[in-house]
Formats: C-alpha cells, sequence, structure tokens
C-alpha cells in the first residue's frame, strides 16, 4: 500500500499543470454552448390508429369541456381524434392530443400556458388539469381555435402514462419489456442484457441513461426514462420495426411520475437501492417505495438481487432470487479476475445451469449486473447459454470504459455519481492496479445535496490522491458544491487538490501518474456536454482524457 500524504486543499484557480504546457494534442474543449433544438421532429411509428377523444376522456374519466371550464361540449370530442400526444408544444404535429402539466419547479411557467403554440402546430385536444384550465394563454388558444375540446384531469400526470399507451395502440403488450430499476446497475444491467438477447436471436430495443436503440439505429437519450409519450411513441416504433424484446432503465423518477403506467412489463428487476435523489424523494424509504412500484403486479416475472436489505424485501413467492454472496435461485461463485479487468465466475441457476461465464467489466459489482442479465433474458424465454455469450462480449460506454494510449498506467472514465457507486469504483480499482490510485471527482448541482460530503468521504478514504473538481454544476454556484465534497474528504487519508476546471483537473492527474498507478475520472461518464451556469457545452470525459494521454506520452 503507498504512503499517502495529508490532505491539503489547492486554491481553484485555472493553470496548466507542470508538464503538459507544450503537450502536441490539445485536450477536445469546445467553448460554443450546446443549443439542442426544440424543434426536432419526435420519434414516433409512422402510422397511428386514430382515438376519439372522447374514448380517451372516458379512459381515464377526464370531462371534456370546452371554454369556460364549466361548458360541456361532447359533440366536438366524439368527432375529434387523436393520433399522437405531446408534452412539448414546439414538438406538436396535427392530430395531437396536448398535455399542460403544472411544473413541477415553483415559480416555472405552467404547461397550458402554450397551448397557443401547440394549437397552431395542428393539436386537436387539450389535457391539463383545473388550474391549467382557466390559465388565460389557454382561454386565448381556445378563442383562435374554437370547438378544440378541453379534458380536465385532477392530477394529469397520473393518467398521462395510460393515454399515451392507448393512443399508440398499448405497444408494450406486443413486447417484451424487460425494466430494470435499482441505485446502481441499471444501465450496465440493461447493455449486458441486450448484448445477451441479440446472441440469443431476439430482435432488441434499448431504452436507457445513456442512449435509444431501435434494432440497428443508436440515438442519444435524455432521461432514464423517457416521459409517458416518448415512451410510449418509441415502443410503438420498436413494434413497427419488429423489434420483440426491449431491456428498459426505470428510475424512480418515472415510477413515482407514472411514466411507466400504462406498460406491461414482461419482467421487473432490481439490482440495489443506496442513498441518491433525496432532493426529490422525502428519504431512502420513499426512495425504496418508489422503486418497489415495479413489483407491484405490473410485471409478469419478478428478479431481485438480494444482496442488500431492500433486496431481500421485494421477495415474494413469485421472485426469481439472485445473489452473489448467499443462497438464491441463480448465484455466482468462483470469480477470477485478469489483469485487462475482465473477469470469469461459475453462475449457478435452475434446471441445473451450471457454466462458466466471462464478463469485460472489473469489479464484483459487475458479476452481479452480469447474472442478473442473465437471470433476466432466462425469465425472458432466451437460452441462457447464448445469453451468455452475449454478455462475454458486451461494452457499456462510460462504465470503467478504459483509455489506452499506451501510457504505462490504468486511465478509466465512468458515470458513478453516487457515495455507494464511488466506493465500489474504486474499491474494483484497486484490486487491479499495485499502483497509486489517482482520482478526479465531482458532484452535480440542483441534485441531492446531502450525498456530496459523502462522495468526497468515499473518495478520500480511498484514493491516494483526490482531485475535487466540477462535475455539472447546473445553477448552483461551483465552489459551494466544491466546499461540500471538501468538507467530507478532509478526514480521509489522501491527498486532495481542489482544481474546479474539469479539463484542468483530469490533466492534473495525468501528470502526476506513474506506471503501475491508475487515473479513475468519475461522475459523468459517457455524458457528452457539461453544463455550468445553465449553459451546456461539448465536454466528454473519455475525449479529453485521451487527447491529454496523447500529449503526455508525445512530450
Amino acid at each position: 500500500m503507498p504512503v499517502r500524504s495529508r490532505s491539503r486543499r489547492a486554491a481553484p484557480v485555472a493553470f496548466v499543470p507542470a508538464g503538459l504546457q507544450q503537450t502536441r494534442t490539445r485536450p477536445r474543449i469546445v467553448t460554443a454552448p450546446v443549443t439542442p433544438s426544440l424543434v426536432e421532429t419526435p420519434l414516433r411509428p409512422s402510422h397511428t390508429a386514430p382515438t376519439p377523444v372522447a374514448a380517451l376522456a372516458a379512459l381515464v374519466e377526464a370531462p371534456v369541456r370546452g371554454f369556460p371550464a364549466d361548458t360541456s361540449d361532447q359533440t366536438a370530442s366524439d368527432q375529434t381524434m387523436v393520433t399522437g400526444v405531446t408534452l412539448r408544444a414546439q414538438q406538436t404535429l396535427p392530430g395531437d392530443l396536448f398535455v399542460g402539466l403544472p411544473s413541477l419547479i415553483p415559480g416555472r411557467a405552467h404547461g397550458a400556458d402554450f397551448a397557443g403554440v401547440a394549437c397552431s402546430a395542428g393539436a386537436v385536444a387539450v389535457l391539463t388539469d383545473p388550474l391549467g384550465a382557466h390559465r388565460p394563454a389557454l382561454a386565448a388558444a381556445i378563442a383562435r381555435r374554437p370547438g378544440i375540446p378541453v379534458l380536465v384531469h385532477a392530477d394529469p400526470r397520473s393518467v398521462l402514462g395510460t393515454l399515451s399507451a392507448r393512443i399508440y395502440g398499448d405497444p408494450s403488450t406486443a413486447l417484451s419489456v424487460l425494466g430494470i430499476t435499482g441505485t446502481a446497475g441499471k444501465t450496465t444491467t440493461a447493455y449486458l442484457l441486450e448484448a445477451g438477447l441479440r446472441v440469443a436471436g431476439a430482435p432488441t430495443g434499448l431504452l436507457g441513461t445513456v442512449a435509444v436503440r431501435i434494432g440497428e439505429a443508436l440515438l442519444p437519450s435524455t432521461f432514464t426514462t423517457p416521459e409517458a409519450p416518448q415512451l410510449q411513441a418509441l415502443l410503438a416504433l420498436m413494434v413497427e420495426r419488429g423489434v420483440t424484446h426491449v431491456p428498459i432503465e426505470v428510475s424512480s423518477h418515472a415510477l413515482a411520475l407514472g411514466r411507466v403506467s400504462g406498460t406491461t412489463f414482461a419482467v421487473g428487476a432490481f439490482t440495489n437501492l443506496s442513498q441518491d435523489h433525496l432532493d426529490f424523494h422525502a428519504d431512502l424509504e420513499d426512495y425504496f417505495a418508489a422503486k418497489a412500484m415495479l413489483f407491484d403486479g405490473r410485471a409478469s416475472a419478478e428478479v431481485v438481487c438480494i444482496d442488500d436489505d431492500w433486496g431481500q424485501r421485494l421477495v415474494t413467492g413469485k421472485t426469481t432470487t439472485v445473489s452473489l454472496s448467499g443462497e438464491a435461485i441463480w448465484r455466482a461463485t468462483e470469480i477470477t479476475a485478469q489483469h485487462s479487468g475482465s473477469q470469469t465466475f461459475r453462475a449457478l441457476g435452475p434446471d441445473g445451469f451450471d457454466q462458466r461465464l466471462g464478463v469485460r467489466l472489473p469489479g464484483a459489482f459487475n458479476v452481479t449486473n452480469a447474472l442478473l442479465a442473465l437471470a433476466v433474458g432466462h425469465a425472458a424465454g432466451a437460452d441462457p447459454v447464448l445469453l451468455a455469450r452475449g454478455i462475454a462480449t458486451a461494452e457499456v460506454p462510460g462504465r470503467m470504459q478504459r483509455v489506452d494510449r499506451g501510457q504505462g498506467f490504468v486511465a478509466l472514465v465512468d458515470y458513478a455519481h453516487k457515495p455507494a457507486a464511488v466506493a465500489a469504483l474504486l474499491d474494483a480499482v484497486r484490486a487491479q492496479v499495485p499502483g497509486r490510485l489517482l482520482v478526479v471527482l465531482g458532484c452535480g448541482g440542483d441534485r441531492d445535496t446531502a450525498k456530496r460530503p459523502l462522495m468526497g468521504a468515499q473518495a478520500a478514504s480511498r484514493a491516494d490522491l483526490l482531485v475535487i473538481t466540477d462535475d455539472n454544476p447546473r445553477t448552483e454556484d461551483p465552489a459551494a458544491i466544491r466546499a461540500a465534497m471538501l468538507t467530507g474528504a478532509a478526514a480521509g487519508p489522501a491527498e486532495v487538490v481542489e482544481i474546479g476546471d474539469r479539463a484542468q483537473a483530469i490533466a492534473y492527474a495525468v501528470t502526476q501518474a506513474r506506471p503501475g498507478d491508475a487515473v479513475v475520472v468519475a461522475g459523468k461518464g459517457h455524458e457528452s456536454a457539461q453544463e455550468v451556469h445553465g449553459v451546456k457545452r461539448p465536454f466528454v470525459d473519455a475525449d479529453v482524457l485521451t487527447d491529454l494521454l496523447d500529449g503526455w506520452i508525445h512530450d
């Protein structure tokens, strides 16, 4: 074990670390802000059977009203046909039901305020709440387009999933939708599962944090789980393109806010639970209750990792259990780590299944992810032998992603942005290298503030050098976020340096590395932009690290 120096805090000033002034390759840092289009055409199936507004109103028991909101307009609702649904006025297509929701963030505009834009673009009906029904902007929109029916529901968000599914023909009933929830491991498990299903011969889709895949088409993702209209449209598009199996990451937000309501799951799976999203959930019990909604009967089969108490609480008579450490229907033993970071293990399962499996990712938690993927695929009817072949070849963007430019030390990027995930990541890397562990880490703004000192503490207790930097401060003061992390890191044995500029922080870690060490850039993983003061600018950790290593090698 290397001797660690005492913690110190360097002033967060801009600088170019010694040894990098003359590098031949500058990091790919683009200063122009990212300006995503608000009017891009949404992904939808090419054909949707029209649904009468009256049928939608009856489905969710929402009165159909004209305007003012106390005037019945049944005739319009009987004659009006809906062929799509949207929350975004700028993405409205002719025939859409526009949904104007109250904002989850106090002080933000009500969705009904954009009804005029939606109606001008071809929306044929509006769904909103009683507050939205009385917004002047909606009144003005109806005045310009008389006869547009307005559906009023006390909680329109709670029925949006059911409505969206009906509008797009209940696509999940024609698919094997495989939902994966939990704090950590959702993305990796989904990618491993999708790779296994492909080898097993299933035409696949994928919905999650990193990307949306429809067959061979790969698209960027905006949410871990899309909003209900987008989710149902994507599922319908997958049906149209011949997809049969779809692993989906299911976030606690998606469950609590009803984004997956109306979705039929062939399998629901649980990875683990630890502190996260306490800016949204009241406490860990509330967070767990949201995750547990996936196991309230909406999934035909349930697969649960029982290596923590939370998973054990989900077990019922129909649960397929998975464990790395105890008795379960699916178990992993005889784990062997390779110098490359890959692992092999013996998987034991139902019907006498007993086979050695491989996974390209290091760490015991990735053995669990691989075993869970195998169990979910088997529950969905796939051949476990073929699943295992696909799992062994899968790679996951931004998850234990190695950057090898011949530099003589390990360099990798990972998405770990929660205390438990940071601890698991660094423990896994520590076991792989003989030298020091050099870590670059930040925390996101406008999110759970309680985890910031915890992440600092977890990193400082494991690293030899911890460089605290900016992640996505969003609208918060970056220095305040770093200060909270520094508070937690103070008690750890690591040398601690604060460098706000993320590229310079990565550069500093690279210049300190020696053969046998590991440089770990954590927190952002696959992300393609950094948001500072509300502005997104292109920034890819792996690209910056690659360019710095190229310059370091050739200097």
